[in-house]
């Protein structure tokens, strides 16, 4: 299950239920990469103030940042499966393409809680290679 959580700025011009669409497909994709199932997956939305807040409280970093992932194992009694979320900056996404940008931090935000990572240039690369595959095809 995907949930969105935060407000969606109206500038973005979409709907939050096209957004739980595009964060539902790319949980599905990153799901099959991996052969594991996505569990449930939250989508929180916030602007450079909580992502400056989050980004400190997780990563131990201070700054706004464009998305922040959280993995978590499945406690006694859940199904095996992805559990997660998936912190995105809506003031950097619309300060930089909007909602294109946005959806490619959501897609981003799923490829990471599949373990992709973008440490080494390649890695970036397959991953926004894959990501802008995704988005490509919402259309």
């Amino acid at each position: 299950m995907i949930v969105i959580e935060g407000k969606l700025p109206r500038a973005f011009g979409h709907t939050r239920k096209e957004l739980q669409a595009a964060a539902a497909a790319f949980a599905q994709k990153s799901s099959r990469r991996i052969k594991t199932p996505f569990r449930d997956i939250t989508v929180i939305l916030q602007d450079d103030a909580g992502s400056d807040a989050v980004h400190q409280g997780i990563m131990g970093v201070k700054g706004a940042t464009d998305v922040i992932t959280q993995r978590y194992e499945p406690i006694a009694g859940e199904a095996p499966g992805v559990y997660g979320e998936v912190y995105v900056n809506t003031d950097r996404a619309l300060a930089l393409g909007g909602w294109q940008e946005l959806l490619l931090y959501v897609a981003h935000g799923m490829d990471h809680l599949s373990g992709a990572d973008d440490f080494a240039e390649k890695d970036y690369r397959a991953m926004r290679r894959r990501e802008l595959r995704w988005i490509a095809a919402l259309k």
